[in-house]
């Protein structure tokens, strides 16, 4: 994560100590040097997220080597990672490789190898349209320099006469002025003003194909991006930051203006439906009105047709993510003090968007990945898996068919956003427990954070040890008020959980963050002060 350019240098394969090689999240090019295969000591290679190309340098010497040694083939035989005997954990996800994933590799989790241009159908891979520079397997080409006359075109051996693409053309322009004419009638005939008109029609498989269109006074105070725009402040998309089965999240600079986030609906146009058209404007509509510090701020969306396009634009905290910074970063930069100046913050931003928006909001998943931090720390919740909540609700149609072949869906038939005050409150309590901890909410060897802490929460003599052991000082009243709102938002009856008014209010009147508290506590932010002044 330090915007290293330029190719990986084979001499890294020199370096026979190392066990452990992180290059992820930079702009590194080139491709993979096989000299890696060289670290026999290398037990994790993390190459991901960066521009590098070419194959995975992971096979044999040769196929007549392959040939002739067969079953008493050795190590030395074999070039690049299939040497590297120790390694265990390999990933280059989110470059632009090609070719495919080699045998020796397999064993790995198809998340090593996803976002690319690899051949494999069942990792999920980059759009062909971003792999358009790189070579795919059905688009090879041939080594005969000679073609034969079957390979030309079609359009190249007979072209069609000009008489006949002037009716073409002509058919065209009248069967287009008659749908417009169609449409604008079916408008006139809705009575309500603020209603989407959805041409319906019904498909060979008997499900309805929709036709939505923008609402204009819904979307009409919202900036709208061209995909062009948010192509060159992400650097053509190649800049992710994140991802999910329904998204890529990808970080731009907009020209003479700020950073961004940009989340892109990973869905193909022909799954596209009418209904998720007009959720996704809901959903742009919904986040637009979200203004406090502590929560993200939506600066626009992205829809085009060609190609299809459905983005959502939040500003961008430069600091990364709290998950970042509690299990990857280093957690000596997260003192006492900032970790309750984050609680505090994102306590104010929930109780601004339980309570204080009309109709209120929630975090679809509250967690330490949807806290994203500015340059001093200061936290701002981001929904950025409001995709969901699009796809979940367009799955349940709602609206009434007209006579006159339209349908007309009011505001109100449409369903709101699903609101789930009581599952983010829950979720603060072991968001809350994972930042004192700095433990993840689940790990393999102790299974639920929850379960693993239920011992500590309510026995003060023991309490100290849910504190992160990064922390060299902390605040004994703190950790005991902490303690006991994580008690009270994990209580398995809910009429007894507390609302984010009341938490905000006991962590606002108990818990002091300034900054001679923090100087009182640590030698060590004397310092700190010092720098910042």
């Amino acid at each position: 994560m330090n915007q290293l350019t330029g190719p990986i240098p084979p001499e890294l394969g020199n370096l026979s100590g190392v066990t452990k090689l992180n290059l992820q999240s930079n702009r590194l090019t080139g491709s993979l040097p096989a000299e890696l295969g060289n670290l026999e000591n290398l037990q994790e290679l993390l190459l991901d997220r960066n521009k590098l190309q070419g194959t995975v340098p992971a096979a044999s010497n040769s196929a007549f080597s392959a040939k002739m040694h067969g079953m008493y083939a050795s190590r030395s035989n074999l070039t690049g990672l299939c040497r590297s005997s120790r390694l265990k954990v390999v990933d280059v996800s989110y470059n632009y490789l090609v070719g495919s994933i080699p045998k020796c590799l397999t064993n790995l989790p198809n998340a090593s190898f996803q976002g690319n241009c690899l051949w494999d159908k069942d990792v999920k891979q980059r759009p062909s349209t971003q792999c358009g520079a790189f070579p795919s397997k059905s688009h090879q080409v041939p080594k005969s320099k000679h073609r034969p006359t079957e390979d030309v075109p079609k359009h190249q051996k007979e072209s069609k006469p000009t008489w006949l693409l002037a009716i073409e053309i002509a058919t065209g322009i009248t069967v287009g002025s008659l749908f417009l004419v169609g449409l604008r009638t079916a408008f006139h005939r809705c009575n309500s003003k603020p209603a989407i008109i959805i041409p319906w029609k019904k498909s060979t498989s008997e499900k309805e194909q929709l036709a939505v269109y923008v609402d204009s006074e819904l979307l009409k105070d919202v900036n709208k991006y061209s995909r062009q725009e948010l192509e060159v402040a992400c650097e053509d998309f190649s800049n992710i930051i994140g991802s999910s089965l329904d998204s890529l999240v990808y970080k731009g600079t907009m020209k003479g203006g700020p950073e961004i986030a940009v989340i892109s609906l990973s869905i193909k146009e022909e799954h596209w439906t009418g209904y998720l058209e007009l959720y996704f404007q809901r959903e742009v509509a919904d986040l637009a009105r979200l203004n406090h510090d502590n929560v993200g701020k939506l600066l626009g969306y992205c829809r085009e047709i060609s190609p299809f396009t459905r983005m959502l634009v939040f500003e961008y905290a430069s600091n990364g993510t709290l998950h970042e910074h509690l299990h990857y970063g280093e957690g000596s930069q997260l003192s006492w003090t900032r970790r309750m100046r984050i609680i505090l913050g994102i306590a104010r931003g929930l109780k601004y968007l339980h309570a204080e928006l009309e109709p209120p909001f929630t975090i679809s998943e509250l967690n330490s990945s949807a806290v994203y931090l500015t340059e001093d720390f200061s936290p701002k919740l981001v929904d950025f898996e409001s995709w969901k909540t699009i796809i979940a609700r367009s799955e349940k149609n709602s609206g009434s068919i007209g006579s006159n072949g339209a349908m007309c869906l009011l505001p109100s038939s449409v369903e709101n956003r699903h609101l789930d005050i009581q599952g983010n409150i829950h979720a603060f309590g072991i968001l809350l427990l994972e930042i004192i901890s700095g433990r993840p909410p689940f790990c393999k060897d102790r299974g639920s954070l929850i379960d693993w802490a239920k011992d500590y929460l309510e026995l003060p003599e023991v309490m100290s040890h849910i504190v992160d052991p990064e922390l060299k000082h902390f605040t004994y009243d703190d950790l005991k008020l902490i303690c006991e709102i994580i008690s009270l938002c994990i209580h398995p009856d809910i009429s007894r959980r507390p609302s984010m008014q009341e938490i905000s209010l006991m962590l606002e009147s108990r818990i002091d963050t300034s900054v001679s508290i923090e100087l009182e506590s640590s030698s060590l932010a004397w310092a700190e002060l010092a720098l910042s002044s």
